[in-house]
């Protein structure tokens, strides 16, 4: 079997602007759906952008680095063709790279039949959500999301508070009063804090008994988060953007950094790395919580991987209104009792809105 054909689908993505305190999401946008034909007529995808970021961002050196190299290869051979994109990363971002990864392991998939998370080794045919906030104007607000997502049923919030410590503190604090003992809370920083706000923001959500601290200091400041996981008790959650992705894993793991490994198809570069991720903290017996995928197929992928893994607690949907979701027949979807559930076709299993891709569509560039 040979890639015959590489091209991506770029359609208008329209939504509304919506934010978190540290970057602006919505309003027009392109997203891209990669499409790698064989010569045995089975086709593999992957969605390409996000409300954050259009495809077009990145599709030109997709297209000038990635593609001579990937076209005419076995599609089969998903680690030699991840292991020659990956030092593309000096060119190449790795959302592209993740997404022909993707694309890969669909059509590896399709062509045995199974659903992607039964070639990496089925953990589980289930997993529970959490409501992942948006940026929002006031302490009661958070609480009132959270208490709305109770009861719907889910199990977990986390906040994106203002990245302003002593705000942040209220707002942890208002939303655990509204909802008492009846979900679990976590809160998700986003790289905002020095080590002496860090150090105040943790001690706070340490006593709020919340489940997690993420991404309190910015990406490469290993000494600092050194320094910081040494004096809390609650778990920090970093390394999402840690630099190298799979290859800068290890020494957070050997200098005691993090107490939980991070990563998304999107950000780490594809299933490929993302399960070797999970593994890697499974050895040490750490959880790797799976960051949401930024567009609605990634968070398709990401699934796939989280049920081939037994060390991670949650689903994110972010944000929790929904307003990531583009592009499917049908979306994953969080049921009455806060679940979600494993693909049951092959390949990545979900349906692409082919005429909401056609009636957007801008241009296909092959």
């Amino acid at each position: 079997m040979k890639i015959t054909d590489f091209s991506v689908t770029m359609s208008k993505w329209s939504s509304p602007a919506w934010q978190t305190a540290t970057a602006a999401f919505g309003s027009d946008k392109l997203l891209g759906v990669l499409t790698l034909r064989t010569n045995e007529g089975v086709e593999g995808h992957a969605f390409l952008g996000s409300s954050r970021q259009g495809a077009d961002a990145f599709v030109g050196p997709l297209m000038q680095f990635v593609k001579p190299m990937v076209m005419a290869a076995n599609p089969m051979d998903i680690g030699g063709i991840w292991a020659k994109m990956w030092p593309m990363t000096r060119n190449v971002s790795t959302n592209a790279i993740g997404a022909v990864d993707i694309a890969l392991w669909d059509i590896m998939g399709k062509v045995a039949g199974l659903p992607i998370h039964r070639l990496l080794g089925t953990c589980r045919d289930r997993i529970p959500a959490y409501a992942s906030s948006g940026w929002l104007a006031t302490p009661e607000d958070y609480a009132e999301e959270a208490l709305h997502f109770r009861d719907l049923g889910w199990p977990a919030y986390k906040i994106h508070p203002h990245a302003k410590a002593k705000e942040d503190i209220e707002i942890c604090r208002v939303v655990r009063n509204a909802v008492g003992d009846t979900m679990d809370l976590m809160l998700d920083s986003m790289w905002a804090y020095s080590y002496e706000d860090a150090l105040r923001v943790g001690r706070a959500v340490e006593d709020l008994d919340y489940l997690w601290y993420e991404d309190p200091l910015t990406e490469e400041d290993i000494y600092n988060y050194v320094k910081l996981k040494s004096r809390l008790d609650i778990p920090i959650l970093s390394t999402e953007y840690a630099p190298g992705r799979l290859y800068g894993m290890a020494q957070w793991i050997e200098q005691r950094a993090t107490d939980k490994l991070r990563g998304d198809v999107a950000v780490t570069g594809g299933i490929t790395p993302l399960i070797k991720i999970a593994h890697l903290a499974e050895a040490f017996r750490m959880k790797c919580e799976i960051h949401h995928g930024g567009n609605s197929l990634n968070n398709v992928a990401n699934l796939h991987v989280i049920m081939a893994m037994n060390n991670c607690d949650y689903y994110e949907v972010f944000p929790a209104s929904g307003a990531n979701k583009f592009g499917l027949v049908e979306d994953v979807e969080v049921d009455s009792q806060g679940l979600v559930y494993a693909p049951e076709q092959p390949g990545l299993g979900y349906e692409i809105d082919w005429e909401l891709i056609e009636r957007e569509k801008v241009q296909v560039v092959s």
